[in-house]
């Protein structure tokens, strides 16, 4: 006969649940005068800082109606050229600078365009539509003068209009394509190696200086980076050096690199262009029909847009006005050129053509890609 036990094990029940409630109970309570506590430390937080919210609101609305250009944050600028479509930013510091290139393979259907650039507000907004990007949906990208429409199939459409174009982006285009000029040590990198590099910046914090990395470039043997303070040696093994001699070239700013995570998984390969020690680095990622372009400044402080200085760092030929004009209009005709093909074209030796090359990239007339 079960009845007693049964019984008994109903009336144990019925106390384990008193318990149980009696327990939370005095849970709640605990939450409730936590709670409590935290609100008083919320009104009292915001009543210390209410003055300088105050204070910081009134700066934006001076700054919104005597510096406009200083209000907005800089967002990206979008090109439509020959050979690609290309989205240019910087980061917010402005010691970042990012370029996404798409040929026009990527697109099923290219209705008539002509070449030009406008400025848009990448907006939290903008950013959810490019989300909804899928390559079972089809997307439909417009840009003209007045802005930059973006239709994914089975959404509604999304419009951002063109913003004026601050002057800091002016010169911080001005300073990446000169950076671009100079010579550099370049050497590709496997996708898995910028994986190790992002992996061990995020297993390991460093607490005082120096917060470096350190390529070791050895002719025929694998580049291998050094990660200060800790003295971690990284050697990639599956990229080769093949410059013409053996260096060490030191860069700070590393933890930036994370902004090429998400493209480890479809990346073919990083091509990094090293200018020297303290100097900017690039790091091309080959994205088959895409490529992404990351320019990264000295260190972080050294933003391009106010305190770089490399249109100066760069060789001035000496090249009469009539040729700079020459090969300025070669250029024009062509969009896309190499100064071998322009030299042949117009007869000009080399150098006189990258002289004056040079000097329109120095004018901001002209930009120098390093993934062509």
């Amino acid at each position: 006969d079960r009845s007693e036990y049964k019984e008994w094990a109903a009336q144990q029940e019925f106390l384990d649940w008193e318990g149980i409630a009696l327990d939370r109970k005095g849970v709640k309570d605990q939450i409730d005068a936590l709670s409590e506590e935290l609100g008083e430390l919320r009104r009292r937080s915001r009543q210390r800082r209410a003055a300088f919210e105050k204070a910081k609101q009134k700066y934006f609305n001076y700054l919104y109606k005597v510096n406009l250009d200083a209000w907005w944050v800089l967002d990206p600028v979008i090109t439509v050229h020959p050979d690609e479509i290309f989205f240019e930013c910087f980061s917010q510091d402005e010691s970042s600078y990012g370029k996404l290139g798409c040929n026009y393979e990527v697109f099923g259907r290219i209705d008539e365009f002509s070449c030009g650039t406008t400025n848009i507000d990448y907006s939290q907004a903008l950013y959810n539509e490019f989300q909804k990007i899928r390559t079972y949906k089809t997307t439909s990208l417009t840009v003209d003068p007045s802005g930059f429409d973006v239709k994914t199939q089975g959404e509604d459409d999304y419009r951002e209009v063109k913003i004026d174009l601050p002057d800091t982006w002016v010169r911080g285009f001005l300073q990446v394509s000169s950076a671009m000029t100079l010579p550099a040590r370049s050497f590709d990198l496997h996708p898995m190696d910028i994986y190790n590099f992002c992996m061990q910046l995020r297993r390991f914090k460093e607490k005082k200086g120096p917060r470096s990395m350190r390529y070791r470039l050895t002719p025929g043997e694998p580049v291998r980076v050094v990660f200060d303070p800790w003295g971690t040696e990284i050697v990639c093994s599956r990229s080769i050096y093949h410059g013409p001699q053996e260096e060490e070239i030191r860069v700070w700013g590393r933890r930036r690199i994370h902004i090429l995570e998400r493209l480890i998984p479809i990346a073919k390969r990083f091509t990094v262009h090293l200018l020297g020690r303290g100097l900017p680095s690039f790091y091309v990622a080959d994205l088959g029909d895409m490529n992404f372009t990351l320019g990264l400044s000295g260190w972080s402080s050294n933003d391009w847009s106010t305190a770089g200085n490399f249109d100066l760092m760069a060789p001035r030929a000496d090249v009469d006005d009539e040729t700079k004009v020459r090969v300025f209009e070669a250029l024009k005709a062509e969009w896309l050129a190499t100064p071998d093909a322009l030299a042949g074209k117009l007869g000009l030796n080399r150098d006189v053509v990258l002289g004056a090359l040079g000097a329109y990239t120095q004018a901001g007339r002209g930009i120098y890609d390093l993934d062509k």
